[in-house]
C-alpha cells in the first residue's frame, strides 16, 4: 500500500510541463549544434589553461549589459557587497532559476574575471543563447542528467507505459557527465582558471531548488575540492526571489563572510566533509527563514519564468 502511494506521488510531479521540458532536453542532447558548441567551448577553455588567450568580451562590457537588462525588468538589491575579497575566490550559491548565473555576473566585480559552472543543455539549447555565450565567454558547460529526466526513467520502470519511449531516449542520448575523462577535463579547466587568478561561480546543490529559503542537501563536494586544491576562499551567497519571476519583482543577492581553508594537494574525505558542513551552515544562515511570495498582479510571469529554459 505504501509503495503504491509512493509511485502515485512521484507520478504527480510529472506534469505535462515537466514532460515537455524533458522532451526539449533530450532534443538538445541530440542536437548537433548543441554538441558542437559544448565540445568547442571545452576545447577553448582547455587551450586557455595552457596559455592560449580565450576570445571573449571584457568583463566590464559583460557586467554592464547584464545589469542593464536585468535591472530594466527587476528591482535588484545586493547585500554585504563589501564582503567580497579582491583576490580570486569561489562563489557558492543556491540555485532557483536559470537567471541566477546571469544575475550574479551582473553584480560581481569585473576583476578577477569570473567563470560559471553551468548546465550545458540549458545554456546552449537555443540559437540565441549559443551566439551570446560564445561572444561573452566565461562559461564552463557541465553535462548531466536532470532531476526531471531521472523522474521520467523511474516512472517508466514503475510501469508508466506512456513514458517508456522517452525514458529510452534519455538513456541513449543524454550524457551523464560522470565518466572519468569528462570529470578530469572539467577538473583541469577549473584548476587552470583558478591558478591564473580568475574566479568561479558554482551552484553546489547540483540542481534547481524547488522553494525559496531552502537548500537541496547534501551539497556536492566539488566546490570544496576545488577550493582546497587551489587555496582560494569560498564565498557563500544566496539568491532570493528568483524562483517565481515577474515584472518589477525584487531580487536579492546576499553575500556572506569569506571562508578560508588551508591549501592542500592531498585531500581527504573527512576534511572535505568538515568544510562542506561549514559551507552548508553558512549558506543556510544567509537564507530567509520566513520568505513570503508577494501577492498581487504579476505581469509577464509565464514569459519571464520560461524565457531561459
Amino acid at each position: 500500500m505504501e509503495q503504491t502511494s509512493s509511485h502515485q506521488q512521484k507520478d504527480t510531479t510529472l506534469t505535462p510541463t515537466t514532460i515537455q521540458r524533458v522532451q526539449e532536453g533530450v532534443a538538445a542532447a541530440s542536437d548537433r549544434a548543441v554538441r558542437h558548441t559544448i565540445e568547442e567551448i571545452l576545447h577553448r577553455l582547455e587551450a586557455m589553461t595552457q596559455g592560449h588567450p580565450e576570445t571573449r568580451v571584457h568583463a566590464m562590457v559583460r557586467r554592464c549589459v547584464l545589469r542593464s537588462l536585468i535591472h530594466a525588468i527587476f528591482r535588484v538589491r545586493v547585500e554585504n557587497f563589501d564582503k567580497i575579497p579582491h583576490e580570486p575566490a569561489i562563489f557558492a550559491a543556491n540555485h532557483l532559476h536559470h537567471i541566477d548565473p546571469l544575475l550574479l555576473l551582473g553584480e560581481l566585480p569585473t576583476h578577477p574575471h569570473y567563470y560559471v559552472l553551468g548546465d550545458a543543455r540549458t545554456l546552449y539549447n537555443k540559437f540565441w543563447k549559443r551566439f551570446v555565450l560564445r561572444l561573452v565567454g566565461g562559461v564552463i558547460p557541465l553535462e548531466r542528467v536532470w532531476k526531471e529526466e531521472v523522474a521520467v526513467m523511474e516512472a517508466a520502470k514503475a510501469g508508466r507505459q506512456d513514458l517508456q519511449k522517452l525514458a529510452t531516449a534519455i538513456e541513449e542520448n543524454v550524457p551523464t557527465g560522470g565518466d572519468i575523462q569528462t570529470l578530469r577535463q572539467i577538473d583541469r579547466i577549473v584548476q587552470g582558471i583558478l591558478s591564473q587568478g580568475n574566479g568561479l561561480i558554482v551552484f553546489p546543490e547540483g540542481r534547481l531548488g524547488s522553494a525559496e529559503g531552502q537548500l537541496h542537501l547534501p551539497l556536492k563536494r566539488g566546490t570544496v575540492i576545488y577550493a582546497l586544491r587551489a587555496g582560494v576562499p569560498i564565498i557563500p551567497v544566496v539568491i532570493i526571489g528568483t524562483h517565481d519571476l515577474y515584472l518589477g519583482k525584487e531580487l536579492i543577492v546576499r553575500f556572506g563572510e569569506p571562508l578560508y581553508f588551508s591549501q592542500t594537494s592531498r585531500i581527504k574525505r573527512p576534511e572535505v566533509d568538515t568544510v562542506l558542513e561549514v559551507l552548508e551552515n553558512a549558506m543556510l544562515n544567509l537564507l530567509p527563514t520566513n520568505y513570503q511570495e508577494p501577492k498581487g498582479i504579476k505581469l509577464f510571469r509565464h514569459f519571464l519564468n520560461h524565457i531561459l529554459w
